[in-house]
């Protein structure tokens, strides 16, 4: 059912050996992959070549099955009350055990989340050990080694937000003795987070030639620090770190139904986005299955139709808010793009900001394969920025950046999305939550944001979430057998 990498469990979860894949000439160069030559790491990073082909990996792995299909579907997003499995009934059901939270620690997508995250911490580990002892341009190896730590950084954000106390691994294990650690306590994990993202910051450019599009940037390690300051409540920080980004240049998209279309990727509102791209005659490096899962079902050009939208998240919006219909393909509409879904079918609504126009189909390649996956844009710092001030009590500062955001929803027409005026804290709060629902509903943000927020027993509560409990997934039990014992198993599993 999946185009997913076989490899060993201890080499690439706990480091002791790399594979860094050889790359086509192509400027894009993390895009064009061909998976089927690998080299030793012991015989690798000798030149500034090497460590180009290793930084480029690390990125292409970013869009690899376990970190961009199933297993942060169903980590990321199943809990959330703004969607559904989708698809046919009886395909993939492990889903609604996350989504009414009766999912097992045997579950494959744990382990599949698991394994994906600690590939890329391995990757940024390997460049972080290696790469220092190569002799070559020394800015260009500073940045390549803060571009390992933002990576690594944000692979440990979405495991400790997924899991809470999880290993903590910063070197490459020196023997067999090595190889199992045990789970870092959660606090010590966030702080070496926070120490990755500064060293990032205080190093990575603000932009970058057209040649490397798509590597992290200064407003990338920012907002994702902004983004753990704000899980972390650190509300000063997050006021400080977003204000940071807010001066860098960075504007939102006119247009929020097509903000989120191939055409427009790495745009004026995008932050951080994984690369994906459809490569001539190279179906195997065109490997991206984040639109394919969640594409329109039934329909050639389309997909699997999982991770579709509820009627939750349909009934959220303010009547006339225009990001209802960019985010939600009903069936039986015409989208923008000129496509008409069937008026019957599997599923009456599916997610349209991962959605590629039917005519970008190539016969043989996934559906969809060249759609970038949005990490971290614009919209998202001005929001952070908002709930920051409120929370600081800046209320009447708080509703800047929150009207920025609605203004470029309400596209004009004055009649609908009113300007928010209250500078009560509880009101704004909740209207700022609302406003972040709405503004990045399906961008795998909502699940964990009402958790933070400490409203999973209210939100979430009739499907079976328990506080106390249901904060984190289960540990996978396949990691725990692997590790003779070294991991322990969340309470309540």
């Amino acid at each position: 059912m999946k185009n997913s990498t076989k490899y060993m469990h201890k080499a690439i979860a706990l480091g002791l050996i790399a594979s860094f894949i050889s790359f086509q000439s192509c400027k894009k160069s993390f895009l064009n992959v061909d998976p089927a030559q690998n080299t030793a790491a012991t015989l690798f990073f000798k030149t500034q070549d090497d460590a180009t082909k290793a930084v480029s990996a690390m990125y292409a792995n970013l869009r690899e099955w376990n970190n961009i299909a199933f297993a942060p579907i169903a980590v990321e997003s199943m809990g959330s009350d703004d969607v559904e499995k989708g698809s046919t009934a009886s395909d993939a059901t492990f889903f609604n055990d996350y989504h009414n939270f009766t999912i097992t620690s045997g579950d494959a997508q744990l382990g599949g989340f698991w394994k994906g995250q600690y590939q890329n911490i391995n990757f940024a580990n390997q460049i972080l050990t290696n790469v220092p002892g190569i002799t070559m341009d020394e800015t260009l190896k500073a940045r390549y080694l803060a571009e390992a730590k933002f990576i690594r950084a944000y692979s440990y954000f979405r495991l400790v937000r997924a899991f809470g106390d999880v290993p903590l691994r910063l070197t490459l294990p020196k023997d067999a003795s090595e190889y199992n650690l045990p789970r870092t306590a959660k606090a010590q994990v966030w702080a070496a987070i926070e120490t990755d993202l500064t060293d990032a910051a205080n190093v990575l450019p603000q932009t970058y030639s057209s040649a490397d599009i798509g590597h992290a940037t200064k407003g990338a390690a920012l907002a994702l620090h902004a983004k753990v300051a704000m899980y972390l409540k650190k509300w000063s920080d997050v006021l400080s770190y977003t204000n940071q980004v807010m001066g860098f240049g960075y504007s939102l998209y006119p247009d929020y139904e097509q903000l989120f279309r191939t055409t427009h990727k790495n745009n004026q509102e995008s932050v951080f986005e994984i690369q994906c791209a459809l490569i001539p005659n190279n179906p195997d490096a065109s490997n991206s299955q984040y639109s394919q899962v969640q594409g329109v079902r039934g329909v050639t050009g389309g997909g699997w139709g999982f991770n579709v939208p509820s009627p939750e998240l349909a009934a959220a919006y303010e009547t006339g808010d225009p990001r209802r219909d960019a985010t939600i393909i009903f069936r039986g509409e015409t989208t923008p793009e000129g496509d008409k879904i069937p008026a019957t079918g599997d599923n009456p609504m599916y997610n349209q900001k991962s959605y590629v126009p039917f005519s970008l189909y190539v016969s043989g390649f996934n559906e969809g394969c060249q759609q970038n996956k949005i990490v971290l844009r614009y919209a998202d710092v001005l929001l952070m920025n908002a709930e920051a001030n409120n929370e600081l009590g800046n209320s009447a500062a708080a509703l800047i950046p929150l009207e920025q955001v609605r203004a470029r929803a309400r596209a004009g027409n004055a009649a609908i999305l009113p300007k928010v005026t209250t500078t009560d804290q509880a009101a704004l709060r909740t209207a700022i939550y609302n406003e972040r629902r709405v503004e990045l509903a399906m961008e795998f943000e909502r699940y964990f944001d009402v958790i933070r927020q400490g409203r999973g027993t209210a939100v979430f509560g009739s499907r079976g979430w328990k506080a106390g409990k249901n904060e984190v997934w289960p540990v996978p039990q396949n990691e725990i057998d692997l590790s003779g014992g070294a991991l322990t198993q969340n309470p309540g599993y």
